[in-house]
């Protein structure tokens, strides 16, 4: 059974789900996406050691404002075993626009098949169906595990990991960032709720890659992000 990249409009028959959640705007979009699918949401956050987890206020902040029940786990001793990452060694983040020669530093090893496996064996615990997963096409060319061929391969396994299986449905896995605000600029979003920036600074460093893809996707449609940056 492949995961799901249908059409984010499509409401699916309601269901206890999680949602993985990290405070970013896309996960964000999918936290509200599953919501206003008309499911009873639960939405699970990690730390591990990433040094932008100022995101991780947002989503407490966000989920407190909705709420939506919400845990958040630290597993920030998986770090002795995965190293080598800007997102959570002493390594500087990159800047410039996303491109596979600048933003091989800010892959954490296995982190989204750690991830998925802890929010899969969540769902499983509290009879929920699916796992919401915010993949997207901007992803696929330096994440490996955000791509197509890596989210269909996690979602067969959990199908069989578990006398209870558990789909991963990614809304927006073959769409991009714009694409993805648009759907929550349709929903009426606030995006000042949210955190993008690699740099866990006061504000946003505007230069890194992820602030750049963010702003891009604000100046595709024309608006002004609402967030404050450096």
């Amino acid at each position: 059974m492949m995961a799901q990249n249908s059409n984010p409009a499509t409401k699916p028959q309601q269901q206890t789900v999680v949602v993985i959640y990290s405070g970013g705007m896309d996960s964000f979009t999918v936290l509200n996406r599953a919501i206003a699918d008309g499911h009873q949401v639960h939405a699970v956050s990690f730390h591990y050691g990433q040094r932008h987890h100022r995101e991780l206020e947002s989503a407490k902040a966000v989920c407190a404002q909705l709420g939506v029940a919400h845990k958040v786990v630290d597993i920030r001793s998986i770090n002795t075993l995965l190293a080598g990452s800007s997102l959570t060694d002493d390594i500087d983040i990159p800047e410039g626009d996303y491109a596979t020669s600048n933003m091989t530093s800010t892959v954490v090893p296995n982190r989204n098949m750690i991830l998925l496996s802890l929010a899969i064996g969540y769902a499983v615990s509290i009879k929920a169906g699916q796992v919401y997963y915010g993949a997207h096409s901007g992803d696929h060319d330096i994440y490996p595990d955000c791509r197509p061929e890596f989210v269909e391969a996690m979602n067969a396994v959990s199908q069989l990991a578990n006398y209870e299986p558990v789909e991963i449905h990614s809304p927006y896995l073959m769409q991009s960032k714009a694409d993805i605000l648009a759907d929550g600029l349709r929903m009426g979003l606030d995006y000042s709720q949210t955190w993008t920036c690699y740099n866990g600074r006061d504000k946003a460093c505007g230069k890194c890659s992820a602030c750049r893809e963010r702003l891009a996707a604000f100046a595709a449609h024309g608006i002004t992000d609402p967030l404050e940056y450096e």
